[in-house]
């Protein structure tokens, strides 16, 4: 890579990519839709490009001489109006597609997700053959599987298009998930869905960096990876550490999984329901994919232990 464009660049994934490319003293500019985001990429040795992913203009402007193209930007939360997941989730992938090849950039890797799978059943072992469910569990599952679906429907010669898909990202300085989780358990909210006794695969930050610019430079054209940070964990005892690095405790609350998966079904026309459907899919139950293909084709290692990846946490919390 000699220089790279990226989306969701003041992101939490996002950020590390930037201080990753800068270390390595890779040109990198970055989509900035505010001033504050601007403000967080240059600080990370990017130039911002101002503009976001309804702005196909800029963003082939700020691509042009770029060979690659890493898709970070995504809307995560977990409920809200169909129309703005699929504004910025599929409406805006398609442009920044669009973007690119008009710029004449070589490859363009996506950050996706092991939701794309999620349909409310449990994810036992599955690798990039899994085909998409029928069903989705709620409008992120649904358009972030339109979204990889059409990154990688734009696969063409000269212009080379691939997916990771990392399994519960986590690291320093989360500003999504571990905040969240925080928040629920001090005001209450916060139970074990089923106990949390059931196996999950994890992706430190660090980890879907490595996963991520290595399939970038060689991932095979059209080719889907999932990552993660080796074998899995048992959800809950996982958690509980992750949780304890913030100085909370997790508690022992739980609710069965049949009764968390029916709240979110007759909650989820609330604008703040207590219970998505997505939580239930991807927290509630097991979620185990293998990464194989990752280490086999692309070199990649996890190199970010779990055990190294908390110890970093506690001392900057």
């Amino acid at each position: 890579m000699k220089r790279v464009f990226v989306t969701g660049g003041s992101g939490f994934v996002g950020r590390r990519i930037l201080e990753v490319l800068r270390d390595r003293g890779i040109a990198t500019s970055a989509l900035a839709r505010s001033d504050t985001s601007a403000a967080a990429v240059t600080e990370r040795g990017a130039t911002p490009v101002r503009g976001d992913l309804d702005d196909e203009a800029a963003m082939e402007a700020g691509m042009r001489g770029c060979d690659v193209v890493i898709h970070a930007a995504a809307h995560v939360e977990e409920h809200g109006p169909l129309a703005e997941f699929m504004r910025i989730n599929v409406d805006g992938t398609k442009h920044a597609l669009a973007s690119a090849r008009a710029a004449g950039v070589a490859r363009f890797a996506l950050i996706s997700t092991e939701a794309v799978l999620a349909d409310g059943k449990p994810i036992v072992g599955a690798d990039e053959t899994r085909p998409y469910p029928a069903g989705a569990a709620g409008p992120y599952a649904l358009t972030k599987r339109l979204q990889e679906a059409a990154v990688i429907a734009a696969n063409a010669p000269g212009f080379a298009t691939v997916a990771v898909r990392p399994r519960f990202i986590w690291g320093a300085n989360d500003t999504s998930l571990l905040p969240g989780l925080v928040d629920m358990i001090e005001r209450g909210k916060f139970a074990w869905i089923g106990g949390g006794r059931f196996p999950t695969s994890t992706c430190h930050v660090d980890n879907v960096v490595e996963g991520a610019l290595l399939a970038a430079e060689r991932g095979t054209p059209g080719g889907i990876y999932f990552l993660t940070d080796g074998e899995p964990v048992e959800f809950r005892a996982f958690l509980t550490e992750l949780i304890a690095t913030q100085h909370v405790d997790a508690g022992s609350r739980s609710v069965p999984r049949w009764v968390a998966k029916l709240a979110a079904g007759v909650t989820a026309w609330m604008k703040h329901p207590p219970v998505s459907k997505l939580a239930v899919a991807i927290v509630g139950g097991e979620v185990t994919v293998i990464d194989a293909k990752a280490r086999r084709e692309l070199g990649y290692t996890s190199a970010m232990t779990r055990e190294r990846g908390l110890a970093e946490m506690r001392p900057l919390r």
